[in-house]
């Protein structure tokens, strides 16, 4: 061989190698990922479990880098589905409430005293209604994948039990930003406040507001009985799925193998945190009444004067929502 074709083929060799390293560096992808809460929540969790399997089923060519507490919104958790759609963000494990101002038809799971049971929700989530507010999100440039869950809310106060919506009378309670959230407790006869999450638990130990409403795993883990909610009442009055989703365009530049890894993770991971979500409440209501918090459970009839308080706030709602949306997920919730 002459020294002009070693110098050929070395050169051909490094030109190869480069080719490679670069083909190897154009697979390896990072997306972030945006949630509200840590992972000492369920909902943390269940963004970090994505995280896990997507790495450990890609081989490393495809990781998720999740960013909690609102950091890429500045804090700011309504943000999070503009931020997403615009790609400021790639991907989220979201709330129902955070997203509904961005997608109407997401207020179908914070219709008050609407969706009764757990039974219930999966029943609106895996059905029709289901597939129609996926429709919604994915019509605005989110593709969502699968669903999760945050639980049903709960209320609490520092100043007594709430069984009947008398009981809220005056009341100030903090209320995420919505109006619909607004609107079911002045209906109540309450004085919902809204606020960040952040600036709610020193105005509830100061006692700027009575009261918050929240699931069960954020009451424990935030330990809210400590800033004086010493009532709490189990009214499942709405629940929040949270929806696990990625942006438009970067799902566009996945490949087909990648866009299926993202979506059947995010399915494995969702069941896995529903199912851990449920069967740790028994556990969590313990440890609360342990902690000296009054538990105050509703009977029937007791739920069912909340029903009919707040029916003007449905009629209101539903045609915002969707009269298709809403009267799929009232079959499937009959049905169950």
């Amino acid at each position: 061989m002459t020294l002009t074709r070693s110098i050929a083929h070395f050169t051909a060799g490094l030109a190869g190698a480069a080719l490679l390293s670069a083909s190897l560096s154009a697979q390896a992808r990072e997306l972030s990922v945006s949630t509200v809460l840590s992972d000492a929540f369920p909902w943390g969790q269940a963004a970090e479990k994505w995280a896990e399997l997507v790495e450990e089923r890609s081989g490393g060519e495809l990781t998720l880098r999740v960013y909690p507490n609102s950091q890429l919104v500045s804090g700011d958790q309504t943000r999070e589905f503009s931020a997403m759609r615009s790609g400021l963000i790639d991907a989220a494990v979201g709330s129902t409430i955070n997203w509904s101002p961005q997608v109407p038809e997401l207020n179908l799971f914070s219709l008050p005293f609407f969706i009764p049971d757990e039974a219930a929700v999966d029943a609106v989530t895996g059905g029709e209604a289901g597939e129609l507010v996926f429709e919604a999100i994915e019509s605005r440039g989110v593709i969502p994948l699968a669903w999760g869950e945050n639980g049903f809310r709960q209320v609490s106060n520092s100043r007594g039990p709430i069984s009947q919506p008398d009981d809220l009378d005056g009341l100030k309670i903090r209320v995420v930003g919505s109006p619909l959230f607004q609107d079911t407790f002045s209906a109540l006869g309450a004085d919902p406040t809204q606020m960040s999450w952040t600036d709610a638990q020193p105005a509830l130990t100061t006692g700027a507001v009575d009261g918050q409403e929240n699931p069960l795993s954020v009451f424990d883990v935030a330990r809210i009985d400590q800033v004086g909610q010493e009532h709490l009442t189990l009214w499942n009055y709405m629940n929040d799925p949270l929806i696990f989703a990625v942006n438009q365009q970067v799902w566009q530049t996945l490949s087909e193998e990648q866009q299926t890894l993202l979506r059947e993770t995010a399915v494995e991971a969702g069941e896995w945190e529903i199912a851990m979500t449920r069967e740790e409440e028994g556990e969590r209501l313990a440890a609360i009444q342990e902690r000296g918090v009054t538990v105050t459970e509703l009977s029937d009839e007791q739920y069912q004067a909340f029903v009919d308080a707040t029916q003007s706030v449905y009629e209101k709602w539903a045609p915002r929502i969707g009269e298709e949306v809403v009267e799929a997920a009232q079959a499937a919730i009959d049905a169950r």
